[in-house]
């Protein structure tokens, strides 16, 4: 059994990923690195909105940033974060299958 401190720490992780606007930015960044004027524009929220989610994913260290003049340029931390999303989005597609109704299909 992990330590409590690292429980703790991972439902943090599942909690950030848990927000709809934050898990768009995080799929949004599947495809590489993005300014906040882009990832606010791929995701629909202001960039107020996009600046604050992400100064919270990269205090948990789910996305990093690089600085190129003033602009800082975001990624995803990790592999593991990347592996999160990957079964996560998998993982919807597979519960669909089991239930139509959410895609319209047959009963």
């Amino acid at each position: 059994m992990p330590a409590e401190r690292d429980l703790g720490d991972t439902a943090d992780v599942f909690g950030l990923m848990s927000d709809p606007g934050r898990l768009r930015l995080l799929v949004a960044l599947l495809d590489g690195e993005l300014c906040v004027c882009d990832l606010a524009a791929v995701t629909g929220m202001s960039e107020s909105a996009t600046s604050h989610a992400l100064r919270l994913l990269r205090a948990h260290r789910v996305v990093a940033a690089r600085r190129a003049g003033r602009v800082a340029y975001y990624r995803l931390d990790d592999a593991h974060v990347r592996m999160l999303l990957d079964l996560a989005v998998a993982h919807t597609g597979h519960t669909d299958a089991i239930h139509p109704e959410r895609t319209g299909g047959p009963r």
